[in-house]
């Protein structure tokens, strides 16, 4: 898909769909913009777009993520913690240093600015997807193999609004937001991928068997509807 940059929102990616009947932007999951526009309207529309739609698209990036406030010390995942300082220098800076992230600003500067908010969420995807790499792979084994399930392969997302995903073909896709949960929901969301590796949908069967594993999954569904795979 082509990607356009903007001095203020960073990357945008365009996205042609022949039901796109005017262009549209929005806030993906993953926190970058994204646009939407009819097979043949040219790109420098979208361009035009958001040069005189800058303070709605600043309101609505902040609304997407009201949730996320950003604090000194604050932990990332399971193993990262985010370290804010203040620099001299005229610009900000932002980069992931072991199991530190660290957020360099000059004096007036927020972590709120939208470019600013930007660059951070790229440095914790990150560090998100290190610690999903090395940890995921190996629960979602040792779950598969002690409650007998088998799978193909396992990839990785973060622009997607699920939690994770199972295919026809036996792939098992877990957003490295996971590593923002509780381990026991991690768990709750891999059991349920890999239930859907025997039943592909949500029958009584799906839900016995699940239950097996999970004895305590209504509890996990529930409280896992409270938490958002959005970075």
């Amino acid at each position: 898909m082509p990607i356009i940059h903007d001095s203020e929102f960073g990357k945008i990616t365009i996205r042609r769909s022949a039901r796109a009947s005017q262009i549209r932007v929005s806030v993906a999951p993953d926190g970058n913009l994204r646009a939407s526009l009819p097979l043949y309207a040219p790109i420098f529309l979208v361009k035009r777009l958001l040069t005189a739609s800058r303070d709605e698209l600043r309101l609505m990036i902040r609304q997407s993520h009201s949730t996320a406030t950003y604090t000194n010390g604050m932990h990332i995942g399971k193993s990262h913690t985010l370290i804010i300082r203040q620099t001299s220098s005229d610009d900000y800076k932002i980069w992931r240093y072991g199991q530190q992230i660290v957020a360099t600003l000059p004096e007036g500067r927020s972590l709120t600015e939208p470019m600013i908010e930007k660059d951070l969420r790229e440095v914790i995807i990150s560090a998100l997807r290190i610690e999903a790499k090395s940890y995921l792979p190996k629960r979602l084994a040792f779950l598969a193999k002690k409650y007998n399930f088998s799978y193909q392969r396992v990839r990785f997302s973060h622009a997607s609004g699920r939690w994770g995903s199972c295919s026809t073909s036996g792939t098992i896709s877990l957003n490295i937001a996971l590593m923002k949960l509780p381990f026991e929901l991690i768990d709750y969301v891999i059991m349920h991928e890999l239930t859907h590796t025997k039943h592909m949908n949500h029958s009584h069967e799906f839900w016995s068997l699940l239950a097996h594993a999970d004895p305590d999954y209504k509890i996990h569904k529930r409280a896992l509807k409270s938490e958002s795979p959005s970075i």
